[in-house]
């Protein structure tokens, strides 16, 4: 059975240490970004991604293809290494008013700023969320990953990850109205983000 290109590199960095940098280069950006949006700070994210890929190259020789991306399983030690760091620093919450500059550059300059305070008022309900059903709306709506895959990271059945979910969502839209934002009308398994805004999140990018 032929192997998938993630698989091949896998196999390489096995062989051979000096080839796990092709892993990090390709998936440092979106384990960081994910990382970013939970702990809130730049020097923290990059000292919790370089963590976690650590980690991951001690691990690498038990690392098994289950069907899912090389991703999962990175987003899983990503996702343990926020805990470890949440449960070592409840007393410890991070700003996130420098993290929202969500805009998008396709549109004027106008909608740029409805769309950066609307994104900024929902990314900060997300954060007030308790850890899983925050990292499951992250996961969700910032990296546009399947219930499945959010499952197998969080180490939750798909119909667990669909009740954070929707719990989140709940949560979300009722701190919103609480503060007088209007959301535009979704479906309700559509999620508090705007279409055009999935996979936006907050910046933050390493140096």
């Amino acid at each position: 059975m032929s192997r998938t290109p993630d698989e091949d590199l896998v196999e390489d960095a096995k062989e051979d240490r000096e080839r796990f940098g092709d892993l990090y280069d390709r998936y440092f950006p979106q384990i960081y970004r994910f990382v970013y949006s939970r702990v809130r700070a730049q020097e923290l994210a990059e000292d919790i991604t370089s963590e976690v890929f650590f980690k991951a190259l001690r691990a690498l020789d038990r690392y098994r293809p289950s069907g899912s991306p090389f991703s999962s399983w990175l987003y899983q030690i990503a996702n343990n290494a926020i805990l470890d760091y949440h449960r070592a620093h409840r007393h410890l919450e991070g700003t996130i008013d420098d993290a929202l500059e969500v805009a998008d550059r396709r549109a004027g300059v106008a909608d740029q700023v409805v769309e950066r305070d609307l994104l900024g008022e929902v990314w900060r309900a997300i954060a007030t969320l308790p850890e899983h059903q925050r990292a499951a709306m992250t996961l969700k709506y910032q990296e546009d990953l399947k219930n499945a895959q959010i499952g197998q990271i969080l180490g939750k059945s798909e119909g667990a990850v669909k009740l954070l979910i929707f719990r989140g969502t709940r949560a979300v839209r009722g701190q919103l109205t609480e503060r007088g934002v209007v959301l535009p009308e979704r479906d309700d398994d559509a999620g508090p983000l705007p279409p055009e805004s999935r996979g936006a999140e907050p910046t933050g990018d390493p140096v």
